[in-house]
């Protein structure tokens, strides 16, 4: 196991910009990438994402059954996200399986994420190599010609930020919207409530972004430290729980609760500091039109069994099966 990892890491490296990088390299990746992800242009891609939605339900909803995950949540981030960089959304079945190779089998198979990293970097290096010859209007060609501290992006810098755009705008917002729609099939309260009063979404969108937090991640200790007990060493990992964080009772009133409602709610489920999640807005974005449109063209649902239901666990946790009858509005 350890000699894969070091061939992975002699192959690939580490850094996926700005996430992996420390301060003062930090700043001037995330600036390049935060445009993309602005209120305003989060905004022009809602047009997108709602036919998106639409369609999806349209190819379920006479049949009156729907996979909430499979059929609903997995299916937009991919294609959003690909719409956003100016890769083919029609791949997004690719994309999907690229990622879960890496974030889910890959957790426990290095083998296996060292394969789909592979597939992922030389695609890139495919979109990188077409744009040379035939620029466009889109994030891959931005990039190629962006520049930091006078001097253009390599061609390992621009695969890095679109491996990383591709990754964490797939995996994260599918496992929140998946786990939004598994609440309201198995809580009936809460989904009566969201019918009748429908403006409560943006705090129900934010309650259960702080409820079924999906992600957790690392960091690399740089100075030796002290924390309770544990002794920290420099080139050590440490796990930022953030699911836990935003169930601490000091913080959230009846924190172990869903309350669409919530008042306060300072969650850190896209994390904080100078790390938070630039695609904050999108994710939010995202989750709202498949929420709304979800609630406005089914009349009812539930999830019809609780046994085939499927979570994935690891560094993001979110559903990944949820059957559900459906009935038309």
């Amino acid at each position: 196991m350890r000699e894969l990892l070091i061939a992975e890491v002699k192959e690939f490296g580490s850094e996926l910009p700005p996430i992996s990088a420390d301060p003062p390299e930090h700043k001037p990746y995330k600036q390049l990438i935060l445009p993309l992800f602005s209120p305003k242009a989060v905004e022009e891609y809602r047009a997108f994402t709602e036919n998106l939605a639409n369609e999806l339900i349209d190819k379920h909803i006479a049949s009156g059954k729907m996979d909430a995950a499979v059929d609903c949540a997995q299916q937009i981030p991919p294609r959003v996200i690909a719409y956003i960089i100016g890769i083919d959304p029609g791949r997004a079945d690719d994309f999907t399986d690229w990622t879960r190779g890496i974030i889910e089998l890959g957790q426990t198979d290095p083998e296996a994420r060292m394969k789909y990293r592979r597939l992922i970097r030389d695609f890139f290096q495919e979109m990188i190599e077409e744009r040379r010859d035939n620029p466009r209007d889109d994030a891959i060609s931005k990039l190629m010609a962006a520049e930091i501290n006078g001097e253009k992006l390599s061609d390992y810098s621009v695969i890095g930020v679109c491996f990383l755009l591709l990754v964490a705008g797939i995996d994260t917002t599918w496992s929140s919207i998946g786990s939004a729609l598994w609440h309201f099939g198995t809580h009936e309260e809460d989904r009566k409530r969201l019918y009748a009063e429908p403006e409560i979404l943006p705090t129900a969108v934010e309650e259960l972004l702080r409820y079924y937090s999906p992600v957790v991640m690392a960091r690399r200790v740089l100075d030796p430290i002290k924390f309770g007990e544990a002794d920290m060493v420099p080139g050590e990992k440490v796990i930022m729980n953030f699911p836990a964080a935003n169930r601490d009772p000091d913080v959230f009133d009846r924190p172990d609760e869903v309350l669409l409602d919530r008042e306060h709610n300072r969650h850190i489920a896209f994390g904080v500091g100078i790390h938070r999640c630039a695609g904050s807005n999108l994710a939010r974005m995202e989750m709202d039109v498949a929420l709304r449109v979800w609630f406005d063209r089914i009349g009812d649902f539930e999830v019809t069994d609780l046994e085939a239901v499927r979570w994935t666990g690891g560094q993001v946790r979110g559903v990944r099966i949820a059957p559900m009858r459906i009935t038309a509005r």
